[in-house]
């Protein structure tokens, strides 16, 4: 081989100022493909049915309960004819049975009342303090108080209202006032959930190895988190009303894209290095919490009955970092 032919070994370029890289300094592997469990769980919850799908699940409700009224109907009669007195009591039964379905049926379209006089308030509250009327914020504030007419906790605060309302002469601060003395109790309330809720489903993922742990971790605990919420602010939701509540929480979320855990807010809960100091699955709990305290900020902000004017809106970071401070702090060290 002469000068002028090129070389057809390796080619080794030393670099004096490269950095030494080891298996324990490298940033761990990005899991692209598996989305963490309460971002699928909201995605998936927040879905909406075609039409067909609408319309199958009704004429099946329907052809269900068309079905079992005319086989009860035949069973009590022929039961009735046989022997009467085991007739009877049948009947007696179906008839408690059916009265029990009538009550819970109404205590649904009571709590389906409930959650659209909310809605109400918060949209009659935006419009009043965007006009500027004060008659309407008094309405507003005359609907809040009938709303917890029945609620003990609040009476210190409705009474120190109804001596104050008097001074204030404009919308902004009479609904600032309601804020203030009504929901503000019940806004602490609500953080505790939520930061519950959020420490529960990040140390179920990182501590339990169970396929699908997380994931029914997530549901369970956001949906009990939603609930207790809404309980929070308007009583008793019943439980088509709580499945209404958190598909608007979840379909908001999937909407704006803040199902998603960004990196600020990683960086800010956790510390800039604390993703490359824990194991797969701790990073893992670490974002379905804060996807948790997420949900729970968006349904705080959904069942109040007024808008964030006065008291601090809370911050998905600040009640994450209440939630998992100590948390993790062994595994990260």
């Amino acid at each position: 081989m002469t000068d002028n032919q090129p070389s057809r070994g390796p080619i080794l370029i030393e670099l004096e100022d490269a950095p030494t890289i080891t298996p324990s300094t490298a940033d761990p592997v990005p899991d692209l493909a598996r989305p963490a469990a309460m971002q699928r769980v909201a995605v998936l919850a927040a879905r909406k049915p075609s039409a067909l799908a609408r319309w199958f699940w009704r004429l099946f409700a329907a052809l269900f309960a068309f079905t079992v009224s005319i086989v009860t109907y035949d069973a009590i009669m022929g039961l009735i004819a046989a022997h009467p007195v085991l007739g009877y009591v049948a009947l007696g039964l179906t008839g408690a049975f059916v009265l029990v379905l009538a009550a819970i049926a109404l205590r649904e379209l009571s709590a389906f009342a409930r959650l659209k006089r909310i809605d109400t308030l918060q949209k009659a509250a935006v419009d009043a303090m965007g006009a500027a009327d004060l008659k309407a914020a008094k309405g507003v504030t005359d609907k809040l108080l009938s709303v917890y007419a029945h609620r003990s906790e609040l009476n210190w605060g409705k009474d120190r209202f109804r001596e104050r309302e008097a001074e204030v002469f404009d919308a902004d601060g009479l609904l600032g006032l309601a804020e203030t003395e009504l929901l503000v109790p019940l806004d602490a309330s609500a953080r505790r959930e939520v930061e519950a809720a959020a420490r529960q489903v990040a140390a179920v993922t990182a501590l339990v190895p169970l396929a699908l742990a997380d994931v029914f971790t997530a549901l369970t605990a956001n949906l009990r988190m939603i609930r207790r919420i809404a309980e929070i602010y308007g009583g008793r939701s019943g439980t088509l009303g709580s499945w209404r509540v958190t598909k608007s929480v979840l379909t908001h979320l999937v909407a704006t894209g803040a199902v998603a855990v960004g990196d600020d807010l990683i960086g800010t809960m956790a510390g800039g290095g604390v993703m490359a100091k824990v194991s797969r699955r701790f990073g893992e709990g670490v974002v379905n919490g804060a996807l948790t305290a997420r949900v729970g900020v968006a349904a705080i902000e959904v069942c109040r009955p007024l808008p964030f004017m006065k008291a601090k809106k809370p911050s998905v970071s600040g009640t994450v970092k209440r939630a998992l401070t100590g948390l993790f702090d062994k595994g990260a060290g």
